[in-house]
């Protein structure tokens, strides 16, 4: 005897309206559990969509392109009986299992729905999806705009390239009037052909390059941004830093100065409540917890996970949980809950080298700390110069929220917290 059952969307967190960007399976496959089914794209990481039981693919319910939310049915699968348990769990999608325990458990046999159900009870036979070329599709992908979101001026509903960009500058407005161009619209990005002046090759962006650039577009353009520079002297820190590090046991995570300039940004945070804020329709929302994002150079580009309440963690449980983010996003298994509920981040540049640099602030946050490469400077004591390792910093802060008289007191409690490591027992 055999049962159906739904396979809906679990829990992803605050997402809506994600795209599936790719089927992995088709009618008449036989699945397991745990299977990946498919993968949807949220604005930082792309995530795949267990399979809740073993079965055989019934029926798809979406294709790529359709835009789902949590509940939205995906695909109907149809097993044995005996592979049902009492009661239906999803767990929040991700690259891999979370943990031990299994995704989900199956109800017994659920009746075939014929029409897709989203999560409003609205039905639908199918998904009609705008008029548009590949290369304007590419386009709207690139900027992370939906195309059935988009006003088409085309002939019979065709969505244009101009119609795109006027779309995306319409939505990124900060009130201030664009300079006029001809016939009111921006002007086309430059169309070269490479080839003509030599040999060329075409290295597509990722997913990830493609969504991180559309939100530093939108960040860039609607954020005033300032940028303070600073240095902090980090002499002893390094001596302490690597004392810790000689003595810690075998396989432990290593203290790094990223997980030191997380605790001191912690510390300012809460000395500075301002900067641990989000503007919200005119109100500023001042939240009383401490969670610290940093970001994480990935084979597929960048991502910024979250650690979770650094004003309460001590530097060597921060440096762990570093670790274990930091291996999750370089392997793609970030979930869309590793990357939510950040207050600021932290960018640092020492591995790779570099004095100063002005970092694009994470929407909502309103301030984001950058670090260059620390080096040996010959600073002067009151009475000799002498050789001290300095670590240039910068605050990337929003004008509408600061001032430069606080960025200036908040970088510069940064950088005396790290001169001093007292500071951050107090």
């Amino acid at each position: 005897m055999t049962g159906s059952v739904e396979v809906t969307l679990p829990d992803i967190g605050d997402y809506k309206n994600v795209p599936v960007v790719e089927i992995k399976v088709a009618v008449g496959d036989r699945v397991e559990i745990d299977m990946p089914l498919l993968s949807i794209e949220s604005d930082k990481a792309t995530m795949e969509v267990p399979s809740p039981a073993a079965g055989t693919i019934r029926k798809l319910m979406v294709g790529i392109g359709s835009r789902v939310s949590q509940g939205a049915l995906l695909m109907i699968l149809e097993g044995s009986e005996e592979e049902h348990s009492p009661s239906v769990s999803l767990s929040a999608p991700g690259p891999t299992r979370l943990n031990d325990e299994p995704s989900a458990t199956i109800a017994a046999p659920i009746a075939i729905v014929e029409t897709v159900k989203m999560p409003d009870d609205r039905r639908i036979s199918e998904t009609v999806e705008p008029h548009a070329s590949p290369s304007v599709r590419a386009l709207s992908r690139e900027l992370g705009v939906p195309l059935d979101g988009v006003t088409p001026s085309g002939p019979k509903g065709r969505v244009l390239r101009d119609d795109v960009i006027n779309h995306v500058k319409q939505a990124t407005s900060t009130g201030q009037q664009e300079p006029p161009v001809a016939g009111g619209a921006a002007p086309d990005w430059p169309t070269v052909d490479f080839e003509k002046f030599g040999a060329i090759d075409c290295v597509p962006l990722s997913r990830i390059q493609k969504l991180t650039g559309a939100n530093l577009l939108r960040n860039w353009r609607m954020i005033p941004h300032v940028t303070n520079f600073d240095k902090a002297d980090v002499t002893e820190l390094e001596v302490f830093r690597k004392i810790v590090n000689d003595e810690a046991e075998s396989g432990a995570a290593k203290l790094t100065m990223v997980s030191m300039l997380i605790k001191a940004a912690a510390l300012a945070l809460k000395k500075y409540p301002h900067f641990n804020s989000s503007l919200n329709r005119g109100e500023l929302i001042l939240k009383r917890y401490v969670h610290v994002g940093f970001a994480v150079d990935t084979p597929n580009g960048l991502v910024v996970p979250v650690i979770r309440d650094c004003d309460r963690r001590g530097l060597l449980e921060i440096a762990s949980e570093m670790r274990r983010l930091a291996d999750k996003a370089i392997k793609g298994q970030l979930a869309a809950e590793d990357m939510q509920g950040g207050c600021f981040s932290v960018s640092s540049l020492g591995g790779v080298g570099g004095h100063g640099f002005t970092p694009i602030i994470n929407a909502p946050e309103v301030a984001i700390l950058g670090a260059g490469r620390a080096s040996t400077e010959a600073v002067w004591d009151g009475s000799e110069f002498r050789p001290r390792l300095v670590l240039p910093i910068s605050l990337s802060w929003d004008h509408r929220v600061v001032d430069g008289v606080a960025a200036t007191q908040f970088l510069g409690f940064i950088a005396s917290s790290l001169s001093d490591l007292r500071r951050c027992v107090l």
